[in-house]
């Protein structure tokens, strides 16, 4: 099934409205959708590197107006559904624990699923359940997926072609290895 969702969205590139269908593969992936708007990236800046870095902003936008929506279900649906799951199984108090632990570090979270391979719609609901700080939460998104959408276009534009294969097997490893790197550094940091 996952194949065959892939593949369509692999041909919504050669369409006219390719751009158009960008912006929504885009803005679902970021609340529900599993395939990731560079399966879309990536044939329409090979088949027009001038036009690179307005795809990765229409990307950039339309994730992050999609992450507001996964944050705006993460906050609706849990006083209907979450809270009343939770408080019939007694562990309503523990939430509120992980709500403060998860809101201290909250905008590392979007972070490091906005560029990763980690599911990016999973935080965005969970800080709209947690009731993450909507400016926090939106500063992060954008520039998490501005950074990965723009990395993306400007490699795709310098080297072209060749750089597909890579993009497509390998870059979400070199971005959590990087952002691995970056959280080590600021640890490190932090116990010298």
């Amino acid at each position: 099934m996952i194949r065959k969702l892939y593949d369509r969205t692999i041909r919504l590139a050669e369409t006219p409205h390719a751009m158009w269908a960008l912006a929504i593969v885009a803005f679902v992936e970021s609340s529900v959708f599993p395939i990731p708007p560079d399966v879309l990236m990536i044939p329409m800046i090979l088949a027009a590197p001038h036009r690179a870095f307005l795809i990765a902003a229409v990307a950039t936008a339309s994730s992050v107006a999609g992450g507001l929506a996964g944050y705006v279900i993460g906050a609706g649906l849990f006083e209907s559904v979450g809270r009343p799951v939770l408080e019939f199984y007694g562990k309503d108090a523990r939430f509120d624990e992980f709500r403060e632990t998860y809101n201290a570090w909250g905008a590392w979270a979007v972070l490091i699923a906005g560029i990763t391979p980690f599911p990016y719609k999973v935080i965005t609901i969970l800080s709209g359940t947690t009731g993450l700080s909507l400016p926090v939460f939106m500063v992060a998104s954008v520039i998490a997926r501005g950074f990965r959408f723009f990395v993306v276009a400007a490699l795709l534009w310098k080297f072209g072609p060749p750089v597909r294969r890579f993009i497509e097997e390998r870059l979400g490893l070199v971005f959590t290895a990087f952002v691995a790197l970056l959280v080590g550094g600021f640890a490190l940091l932090r116990f010298l």
